[in-house]
């Protein structure tokens, strides 16, 4: 007697990849782009009916057609790369630190606290040294706080890191208000236009290099502190498991505090960047959402420092682009975005098929008994 059973398989299911070589999974980054550039010319196409070729034109020469593009896209880059490089502690600790908005906004504001009340009163450059320390210090307090409450009665960082934005953004929101020129008006202006007391020096005829130059040590020092120093170590470890970390002896809570003060700093550093080297004045919009595109910044670059310069470049590349092609074709600003996210939806999407594979049924065989 013959029973025939069939199996029941699903079609396919999801394996995890090992390690991919670098080189394959930058090749999966880049085959997503190009498709994410086909589907962006497809839907040009159907909506508008402009020349994808010619928009695609339009958005590199946005970004950088002229020299004034190119540092503008570079000085943009720099800010995105910095907040990204203070976050990126915290994440690969698995502290879940979505307040670098907030962070960015303390820096900003003790920077520009120091050179409305400092300014023409102290040489510049005891003045920027001061704003330095300012907001550093400002940035701490505000990545040590919930980094406090965290290590000692385990609350929730997310939350805790996120409402603190709004407290930032009302702080700050209260001194514009107090500092407005005229009076009353809610807006600040630019500080110290005269004199330009703590702003950062024009070099090379550049006022973005100071900003630029800044930003590429930062990157190189935090790429030598999460790789080889005993503090990235530490934090790679509590990141992995806290229960391993506690039993090889390392101070859980002390990491965690260490990390964020750092995460703060650096936070405070990028809100110095953009008062003294940019925009020389602070509103509540400073920060402009930067805090939250940091974290993609980082999460697609690994973590990694360098990576982080690549994945900082193409995003602000496409927002400076898709901001010309508004412009230029006199499209609607949400059909730019459109296309914007398109593009980091595919990128995104691509760290799926690096870290996870399809993986589909084989032939279904018979059972005979």
């Amino acid at each position: 007697m013959k029973n025939k059973e069939k199996v029941s398989e699903p079609l396919f299911h999801i394996v995890k990849r090992g390690n991919l070589p670098t080189t394959k999974s930058w090749l999966i980054r880049i085959v997503s782009i190009v498709a994410a550039l086909i589907v962006c010319g497809i839907v040009t196409v159907l909506v508008t009916g402009e020349n994808p070729f010619e928009v695609y034109g339009t958005m590199i020469s946005g970004a950088v057609g002229t020299e004034r593009k190119i540092w503008s896209t570079a000085q943009n880059t720099a800010i995105l790369l910095c907040i990204s490089l203070a976050v990126t502690p915290a994440f690969k600790m698995k502290f879940w630190n979505i307040g670098a908005e907030g962070q960015v906004l303390m820096g900003a504001l003790a920077s520009a606290t120091c050179m409305i009340f400092l300014g023409d009163k102290i040489p510049n450059w005891a003045l920027i040294l001061v704003m330095v320390v300012a907001s550093i210090i400002a940035g701490a307090i505000w990545g040590f706080i919930p980094a406090f409450f965290k290590a000692n009665w385990n609350t929730n960082e997310t939350l805790f890191t996120l409402m603190m934005n709004y407290i930032a953004i009302q702080i700050v929101s209260y001194f514009v208000f107090e500092w407005s020129v005229p009076a009353g008006s809610g807006h600040i202006g630019i500080i110290n236009p005269t004199s330009n007391a703590g702003w950062f020096p024009t070099i090379f005829g550049q006022k973005y290099f100071c900003n630029v130059a800044i930003v590429i040590v930062l990157t190189v020092i935090m790429y030598i502190y999460l790789k080889y120093s005993k503090h990235g170590y530490e934090l790679s470890v509590v990141g992995g498991s806290e229960n391993t970390a506690k039993y090889i002896g390392i101070n859980v809570k002390k990491v965690v505090i260490r990390t964020m003060i750092l995460s703060g700093a650096l936070c405070g550093i990028a809100g110095l960047l953009m008062v003294a080297g940019t925009d020389h004045t602070v509103t509540r919009d400073t920060a402009g959402g930067r805090g939250f595109t940091a974290i993609m910044v980082s999460w697609l670059a690994k973590f990694n420092p360098i990576y982080m310069i690549l994945t900082a470049l193409l995003i602000v590349f496409l927002q400076k682009g898709a901001g010309e092609i508004s412009m230029i074709f006199g499209l609607n600003e949400s059909f730019a975005d459109i296309l914007t996210g398109i593009i980091i939806f595919f990128i995104i999407g691509s760290e799926f098929f690096i870290n996870y594979k399809l993986k589909f049924r084989e032939k279904t065989k018979e059972v005979k008994d």
